[in-house]
């Protein structure tokens, strides 16, 4: 079959309104304005890939793929997913210093926090080694650390655990130490994840726009550099979900090119990104 470059295959306004809507629908995600040469390059990748020649043509076959497995790959290819070991550490030093040491002082030995929009899962993985830190018991804790996304792709990569060793060139060397394990692979190291906090993380396939099958309630919620990817009416009745499922005290930690401003919600403002159910 022919080969058509991505550069030849233009995306008229038209076509793009139909991917929008059909990625709206489905994800919540809202490709607004300036949006449009990210849809072109990423979908474009796909269309080399099926041998197609037009937007047209790709919209019917996703629309027309009872299976959705074309439709798994489209959000998958329109998902940005940038992360990274402690990103934005500030949120890692707030748990280690006022969530964690009130829950031990509690007594309750129980500790449920929502990674949501995981990626490649630095993130939750994070988290559940600044619980090791900073928990002196936690082998005698039900702790455990969700981690969900809407890509399958990193999804599959986050459970591998498995990470090169640049990843980790700006965390502290006890840290890898203690929680990883070295592994070399043609002549590159690699870093994997050490299985006492690989046990801590489960990892689940969940669009945020469905139905939650967790039932809670959780400590914390991370839910950063998500929000801003969907409009104001998701983003209100995604903050009132969060607020359902947050036990009492619990906290929200979002990302720091968003805010609550203008949604209407119960939460306490901490601090800019974070708050907090009273």
């Amino acid at each position: 079959m022919q080969t058509t470059e991505i550069s030849t295959v233009e995306l008229a306004e038209a076509q793009l309104d139909k991917i929008s809507r059909m990625v709206k629908s489905m994800s919540g995600i809202n490709l607004h304005d300036g949006k449009k040469e990210l849809v072109k390059a990423r979908l474009g990748k796909r269309l080399r890939k099926l041998g197609m020649r037009s937007f047209d043509h790709y919209i019917d076959y996703v629309s027309g793929d009872s299976s959705g497995m074309e439709l798994t790959a489209m959000l998958d290819a329109i998902s940005t997913n940038l992360t990274s070991f402690f990103r934005e550490s500030e949120h890692f030093d707030y748990i280690a210093e006022e969530v964690f040491p009130k829950l031990v002082a509690s007594g309750q030995r129980r500790l449920r926090i929502w990674s949501a929009g995981c990626s490649t899962g630095e993130e939750p993985y994070s988290i559940a080694i600044t619980a090791a830190e900073k928990i002196p018991d936690l082998d005698h804790w039900d702790a455990r650390v969700l981690a969900t996304d809407l890509s399958t792709n990193v999804l599959r990569q986050a459970m591998e655990a498995r990470y090169p060793a640049r990843k980790l060139d700006a965390m502290a060397p006890q840290l890898r130490h203690k929680h990883f394990v070295i592994e070399q692979s043609n002549k590159e190291r690699f870093y994997r994840v050490a299985d006492h906090i690989r046990r801590m993380v489960t990892f689940a396939h969940l669009n945020l726009m469905g139905t939650w099958p967790m039932r809670g309630p959780f400590d914390v919620i991370f839910c950063r550099n998500v929000m801003i990817y969907f409009d104001k009416p998701t983003r209100d009745k995604l903050v009132r979900r969060y607020w359902e499922l947050l036990s009492p005290g619990g906290t929200l930690l979002i990302g720091h090119s968003e805010s609550l401003t203008g949604i209407q919600h119960k939460f306490k403002y901490v601090r800019p990104t974070i708050y907090t159910k009273n």
